[in-house]
């Protein structure tokens, strides 16, 4: 998928418009809950060089939020990273050049889209397998 594919498909799936916070970056695009407005994607592109990659080319990424239990063994696979610019313990910066497989990359919106929708007292008292 392109990067453009990607945004459609968040669009789409999770019924939300993306958002362009930063005037000197209107590529860069947040999507966040209506309902309690916290970011569960964060779209932008980074130089590969600061994601730990030979080159200084742009590559476009998705951060997204994760259990920080999977984050660990998340990272191990290829086109998986230590999240760019956020917590790196409860965010992963997955690249969408097609080094990261699509149906994990979309697992893991799913998931930081559910985690970012609780509550903290749902969260504080729920047991994830």
């Amino acid at each position: 998928m392109t990067s453009t594919d990607w945004i459609h498909y968040i669009q789409d799936a999770y019924s939300t418009e993306p958002e362009h916070p930063w005037a000197d970056k209107p590529e860069f695009s947040v999507f966040r809950h209506a309902s309690n407005k916290k970011w569960f994607a964060l779209f932008m592109t980074v130089k590969a060089s600061l994601l730990g990659l030979p080159g200084a080319e742009e590559v476009p990424v998705l951060n997204l939020k994760a259990d920080p239990r999977l984050i660990g063994p998340q990272r191990e696979k290829p086109g998986f990273f230590p999240a760019y610019h956020m917590n790196k313990e409860h965010w992963i910066t997955a690249a969408l050049d097609g080094s990261a497989p699509e149906d994990e990359i979309k697992i893991l919106l799913a998931m930081s889209y559910d985690l970012t929708a609780m509550t903290r007292a749902f969260r504080k008292n729920t047991i994830l397998p």
